[in-house]
């Protein structure tokens, strides 16, 4: 414990620290491909695997169930309706739920028996409901919508906050990062996206965007000290201020995640609950993904974005400057390079 906290002293005081600013290169195409490959999965897959809230259907539980093979549910829907495609899973040890497009009430009656034969329970044990296509497309629409209210009004509150929309810009660009790498992993996985989802999604571009805050708070602070008497350029000040941030960041992702991964196994592989492994992995997903973002795109990033305005170029060559002139005159290296990279 004692080393880990020395640690995160030498990276906060600049006698430690990783260069993230410089290798951003590295981080840019390693961001680039894992959202092409998060946007080819579900192309190559033929879409998402949506929940019946979105796409509508028929929808059946079977409780108390003995035996709980889904070959059964899937027989049973193709005795009565040969043509519906069945999605069966498991809820817990003793329940089925068996999802299908859209049936008439007569079909439904029929299905629900055949289903009660096929898992021998009464057909009290079994709860059908109907989801008509139009309230899954009002439910989609309502999500985008809301997904871009949200985004619109972090950039804003973010511009005003910093008073610099570059910072607002790097912070949504990580955030749209997070957004569509957390929807390759739902496209990979075949996880269903449902409501509960969605809330998922929402809830980690806050945390997100938190954590994003918390690491420009710091940049901000830096850059700010710079002067004629700087001995860092831009980018090594929003640098320090990352490695000062990075065992916060990695503590409160930690911290975040575990619980998260403890709720995303307890309801994927012992419970059967649908909602919660729905939204515990796009948090999972999520917390690990978007400190990554802050860290290594949102950060470079906006150092990008400023490092070409005059003002800040002129201040970066007159401090590579004077460190050349006090390189050549022997003067000690750590008082002009404090805060520079040696890990």
């Amino acid at each position: 414990m004692a080393s880990f906290a020395q640690f995160g002293n030498d990276l906060y005081t600049g006698k430690r620290s990783f260069d993230f600013i410089k290798h951003r290169r590295i981080w840019y195409t390693i961001a680039i491909v894992l959202m092409v490959a998060s946007v080819a999965i579900p192309l190559a897959k033929g879409g998402f695997n949506f929940g019946i809230e979105f796409r509508g259907g028929s929808q059946f539980v079977v409780s108390d169930v003995a035996d709980t093979p889904q070959s059964a549910a899937e027989d049973a829907v193709a005795s009565v309706v040969p043509q519906a495609v069945a999605r069966v899973s498991t809820l817990g040890a003793s329940g089925v739920r068996v999802q299908t497009d859209q049936l008439t009430g007569a079909e439904t009656n029929e299905v629900r028996t055949a289903l009660a034969e096929a898992y021998k329970v009464p057909e009290t044990e079994i709860t059908a409901s109907f989801i008509g296509a139009s309230w899954g497309s009002d439910v989609t629409g309502q999500a985008i919508r809301g997904l871009v209210v949200f985004l619109i009004l972090a950039g804003i509150a973010m511009a005003i906050y910093f008073r610099t929309w570059k910072m607002s810009a790097a912070a949504m660009l990580a955030l749209l990062h997070d957004l569509v790498l957390t929807a390759g992993v739902y496209a990979a996985t075949g996880f269903e996206i449902t409501p509960a989802a969605v809330i998922g999604f929402l809830t980690i571009l806050g945390y997100s965007l938190y954590d994003t805050v918390v690491v420009f708070d710091k940049v901000r602070e830096n850059t700010a000290r710079l002067g004629k008497d700087s001995h860092l350029t831009f980018g090594e000040a929003v640098n320090l201020a990352v490695n000062q941030t990075l065992v916060r960041s990695i503590n409160t992702a930690v911290v975040a995640a575990l619980p998260v991964a403890a709720i995303l196994f307890i309801g994927a592989f012992v419970l059967g609950a649908d909602t919660l492994r729905d939204i515990s992995l796009a948090l999972l997903v999520g917390i690990l993904v978007g400190t990554y973002s802050t860290i290594f795109v949102a950060a470079p990033l906006y150092a990008q974005l400023r490092e070409r305005e005059p003002k800040i170029a002129k201040q970066n060559e007159r401090t590579l400057a004077e460190r050349a002139r006090a390189t050549a005159a022997g003067r000690p290296a750590d008082a002009v390079v404090e805060g520079q990279p040696t890990a």
